[in-house]
C-alpha cells in the first residue's frame, strides 16, 4: 500500500493529532509545516482544512498565542472554535506582513506583488491587541518572528516611512495625528528597553529629523495632539469620538467598534523615557509584577478601546491603583516659545527650544464613593445601587469639582459637600475593601466615584493635590496648589498606563486660560516609588 493510501486510511482523530503536532512543531510564525500535509490528497485537505475543521485550528491558536486575556475579557461563549480559528488566520497574515515589512514604508506597500487587502491600521491594531493580551507568547511572535522592532523603526524614521513623520517635518508640518500613528507610537513605548534607547539616541545629531526631536514635537505640541479622544473639559461627555478614529474592525471573528487611544500619552512616555538618563522614570512597561496574570496590567487600556456611551469606572481604572508614593518630573518651555506655537508656528520652534525639567514627589490617597453606602450621603435613605447619585461634575480647571465644594479629609476618608445642592457625601478609604480580594467582581462595581488627595514637593516648593477620575475613560485630573509663595495653580491631566506597575503620564496646564482654548502646557511622568 503506498504512502498516500496509508495516510488516507488513518482515522480522523489520529489524523488531527498528526496535523496538530505538524503545525506546532515550530512555535514561531504561521503553521506553514501543515501545508504539505494538506496537499497530500483531496480527502485529507477536506478533513483538515480550516473551513471544515476549525476545532483543529483553534487548538493551534491556543498553542501559539495567549488565550487567558480574551477568555477573561470576552467570555468563553464568544470565543468559539471558529472565532479562534479565524483569529489564527488573521494573526498569521499580520505576522507575515510585519516580517516582510510590507507596510512599514510607502514604497513597500505599493511594491509590485504586495497584497494590500489588509490596511496598515489593521496590522497595527491587531498587534496592539496582541500586546494587551500578552502573557509571553504574543510578544515572542511579534518580536522574534514578526521582527516588529525593525518594522516600527522603518515606520517612523525611514524617509519613506508610512507614518510620514520625516516627510511632514521636512515640509514644516506636524507629524500626522491619526489612529495609525497613535498605535505606532504605543509600540515605541512597549519596546522601551535598552535597545530602544540606543536606537533613538544614536541619531541625536540629526537635527529636527532625529527620533528624539520628532518625539519632542508630539509630546509637547499639546494644541495638536490632544490628551483625550473626547472633550477633556466635560466630566460626563457624550462619548462620541471623531469618525476617523472610530473603526469597525474584526476581532475573534466578531465585528467590534474599537478605537485606539490618543497619540499623546505614548508620545509623552517615550519622550520622557529618553530624556531621563537614569532610565528609572517612567518605569519600563515590561516590568510586570503580575506573574500569574500579566495581561491584567493592561485591563484598563483594553477598556478604553471600546466606544461606549457609558462605562463602569472599573473598566478604565482599577480602584486603588494610584494610591501611594510617586516620583517623576515635569517639563516646561519658555513661555514666549509656547505662545509662538499657539500662534501657528511650525514644530521646528519647539524642536529647537530648550526644555526645562524638575523632579517632583507625590503622596496620593484614594477616596471612594461606594454605592453600598446606601445613598452615599448622610440621609440614610436606602436607594437602588444603579440610582446612587455621585457628586456632579464641575469646573474642569478645578478637576471637575463644582464651584464652592467643601472637602474635609479625616482618617477614614472624606466628607464632601456640594454647596450648589447642599448634598453631603461620604468617601471612604480603599482599606475598607481589604481582605475581600476574592470578591473583586462584587466589590469594584460599587465604586461610583473616586476623589484623590495628596501632598508633594519639587524645587518650586511644597504643594497640595486634589482631583477626580472621570468615569467614562479613567481620565485623571489633579489640581496642584503650592503652599507657600506665588507659584499659581496648575492642572495635571493624564492617564494611568498600566495597573500595578503603571505610569501616570500626561500634561499640566495653567488655570488662567479658559478651558475651551489651548493654554500654556507641558508634559509630566510619574512612576510608583520602588
Amino acid at each position: 500500500m503506498n504512502g498516500i493510501l496509508s495516510l488516507s486510511s488513518v482515522p480522523q482523530e489520529v489524523l488531527e493529532h498528526i496535523a496538530f503536532f505538524t503545525a506546532t512543531d515550530t512555535f514561531l510564525g504561521p503553521p506553514s509545516s501543515l501545508l504539505p500535509l494538506l496537499l497530500t490528497s483531496r480527502r485529507i485537505n477536506a478533513s483538515l482544512s480550516i473551513t471544515a475543521n476549525h476545532h483543529l485550528y483553534a487548538d493551534i491558536f491556543c498553542h501559539k498565542f495567549d488565550i487567558a486575556a480574551p477568555m477573561a475579557r470576552l467570555g468563553v461563549d464568544r470565543l468559539t472554535s471558529w472565532a479562534l480559528a479565524d483569529e489564527l488566520r488573521r494573526r498569521c497574515v499580520v505576522l507575515q506582513r510585519l516580517r516582510d515589512r510590507l507596510d512599514s514604508t510607502t514604497h513597500a506597500r505599493h511594491a509590485d506583488g504586495a497584497d494590500n487587502r489588509m490596511s496598515v491600521y489593521d496590522v497595527l491594531f491587531t498587534a496592539y491587541i496582541m500586546m494587551l493580551e500578552d502573557e509571553g507568547k504574543n510578544k515572542r511572535q511579534l518580536v522574534e518572528y514578526g521582527l516588529i522592532s525593525t518594522w516600527i523603526r522603518e515606520f517612523w524614521f525611514n524617509p519613506h516611512g508610512s507614518s510620514l513623520a520625516i516627510y511632514n517635518i521636512r515640509t514644516g508640518q506636524w507629524p500626522l495625528n491619526c489612529p495609525e500613528t497613535a498605535l505606532g507610537r504605543y509600540f515605541s513605548w512597549f519596546w522601551s528597553d535598552d535597545q530602544f534607547v540606543e536606537d533613538y539616541t544614536a541619531h541625536v545629531n540629526d537635527g529636527v529629523e532625529s527620533p528624539l526631536n520628532i518625539l519632542k514635537a508630539m509630546a509637547l505640541g499639546a494644541h495638536v495632539y490632544h490628551i483625550t479622544s473626547s472633550e477633556w473639559a466635560d466630566f460626563d461627555p457624550i462619548f462620541v469620538k471623531p469618525a476617523e478614529w472610530t473603526t469597525c474592525t474584526t476581532l475573534y471573528s466578531e465585528s467590534m467598534e474599537l478605537t485606539p487611544p490618543p497619540l499623546a500619552t505614548p508620545a509623552i512616555l517615550s519622550y520622557l523615557a529618553l530624556v531621563n538618563k537614569k532610565r528609572s522614570i517612567p518605569l519600563p512597561p515590561s516590568d510586570s509584577p503580575l506573574p500569574e496574570e500579566p495581561f491584567r496590567e493592561w485591563d484598563s487600556e483594553w477598556g478604553r478601546c471600546f466606544t461606549k456611551a457609558k462605562r463602569n469606572l472599573r473598566e478604565c481604572f482599577r480602584p486603588g491603583s494610584i494610591e501611594g508614593v510617586w516620583e517623576g518630573f515635569f517639563t516646561y518651555t519658555e513661555f514666549t516659545v509656547y505662545a509662538a506655537l499657539l500662534g501657528g508656528a511650525p514644530p521646528t520652534i519647539i524642536q529647537k527650544s530648550i526644555v526645562g525639567r524638575h523632579q517632583q514627589t507625590w503622596k496620593l490617597r484614594e477616596h471612594h464613593l461606594l454605592a453600598a453606602d446606601p445613598s452615599g450621603s448622610d440621609s440614610g435613605i436606602d436607594m437602588d445601587i444603579e440610582h446612587v447619585p455621585p457628586l456632579r461634575g464641575g469646573d474642569p480647571l478645578r478637576s471637575y469639582f463644582p464651584t464652592g465644594t467643601q472637602i474635609r479629609e479625616h482618617r477614614d476618608g472624606l466628607t464632601v459637600q456640594d454647596s450648589g445642592t447642599g448634598q453631603m457625601y461620604r468617601y471612604q478609604r480603599p482599606s475598607i475593601l481589604e481582605g475581600r480580594e476574592q470578591e473583586e467582581d462584587a466589590v469594584d462595581p460599587l465604586v461610583k466615584d473616586i476623589i484623590i488627595t495628596g501632598e508633594g514637593h519639587s524645587a518650586w516648593g511644597q504643594f497640595n493635590l486634589v482631583g477626580r477620575i472621570r468615569p467614562c475613560d479613567g481620565f485623571i485630573s489633579l489640581s496642584k496648589d503650592y503652599v507657600d509663595g506665588d507659584r499659581g495653580k496648575w492642572l495635571y491631566r493624564g492617564f494611568l498606563v498600566g495597573n500595578e506597575n503603571g505610569n501616570f503620564a500626561g500634561r499640566w496646564r495653567d488655570t488662567l486660560s479658559p478651558a475651551d482654548v489651548p493654554g500654556y502646557e507641558g508634559c509630566f511622568g510619574m512612576s510608583r516609588r520602588r
